[in-house]
């Protein structure tokens, strides 16, 4: 008698009566005589469905076919909260979205083995979109953070000055922090007021630069960047070295401590906030995607779930019908 058909007289042993721990061990015990996968996986795919088990014996659903889709949609909901793990370690984050897609995908394939063995009579993952589609919306900083932030380097000294200059720059055009590193002194047009910048892609774009970023990039130049260095590069070391994206993170994350911002920051912050403010502000979100440089629209769109936020809270406070008066 062949593997297979040993597995499924197994199977169906358990029948409907079996609760969904057993059955899990019913799945991995396929994935290793059948499937023959490596102890490494069927560990992950064991650990995945310990943490499924688990979320459903404290909703004291024991059955497979009392799994609803609701119950798959809490699940990975719940796995973005900070908790504990199965094996009862504290977990202080939530989890990333490339790991809880790969619990839906370990999911997905035990209730699939679950209704080709004819062991439940309807597969509750059918229907639940993959967690990588999730949009997360972006982090951002509020006018005051901003300016706390700005005003966070010392401008007494050149490399305050220089960071000083990079960081108005930086809110004033969007820039990604890896197209502020490669930023070149001949891409910018002081006179005019915009930047000349190749993005992702190696799409060249044009984007405007305010004033006020425009007259510290005038000072750093005068008064810092000479004595670091000829080099090409509009932000140097005090080696006179180009700056590195990590290095520009870096003094973000220095900058945003000595302001004592808390929040969540990302590399993109600044640049998040950048295109929150200009919409908040009535700009035009076909401007905006171009002077960030997206190559769709649908990524630049991510920010007008930020702005609906906005006017959703601002409806809630001051709106005399809208329930808080």
């Amino acid at each position: 008698m062949s593997n297979t058909k040993i597995t499924s007289l197994f199977l169906y042993s358990f029948c409907y009566e079996s609760g969904v721990k057993e059955l899990t061990q019913a799945f991995l015990d396929h994935l290793a005589v059948e499937r023959g996968l490596s102890i490494n996986t069927r560990s992950a795919y064991s650990e995945d469905l310990a943490e499924f088990t688990r979320f459903l014996e404290r909703r004291r659903v024991t059955g497979a076919n009392d799994v609803t889709r609701d119950h798959i949609a809490a699940f990975l909901m719940e796995q973005r909260q900070p908790g504990t793990t199965a094996r009862g370690n504290p977990r202080p984050t939530g989890l990333s979205v490339r790991t809880i897609a790969r619990r839906l995908a370990t999911v997905r394939m035990f209730f699939r083995f679950l209704l080709r063995e004819k062991l439940i009579v309807a597969d509750p993952t059918q229907t639940i979109d993959s967690p990588r589609l999730w949009k997360t919306l972006p982090h951002t900083l509020e006018y005051r953070e901003v300016e706390a932030l700005l005003a966070a380097p010392a401008v007494r000294t050149k490399l305050g000055l220089r960071d000083r200059a990079m960081l108005e720059l930086m809110y004033a055009s969007g820039l990604r922090v890896s197209e502020v590193a490669q930023l070149a002194l001949n891409a910018i047009n002081t006179d005019a007021g915009f930047l000349r910048i190749t993005g992702k892609g190696n799409k060249e774009r044009i984007v405007p630069v305010g004033k006020t970023a425009i007259s510290w990039i005038h000072r750093y130049q005068a008064e810092a960047r000479p004595a670091l260095s000829t080099n090409p590069a509009v932000f140097l070391s005090n080696r006179g070295t180009r700056l590195s994206t990590k290095t520009i993170w870096g003094l973000i994350k220095k900058y945003a401590r000595k302001a004592g911002i808390t929040k969540h920051l990302s590399p993109h912050t600044l640049r998040h906030s950048f295109a929150t403010h200009l919409l908040q502000n009535g700009g035009d979100l076909r401007v905006i995607q171009e002077m960030l440089g997206h190559a769709s629209i649908a990524t630049t769109q991510i920010y007008t779930h930020t702005d609906r936020e906005r006017l959703k809270d601002t409806h809630h406070r001051f709106h005399p019908r809208s329930g808080r008066r």
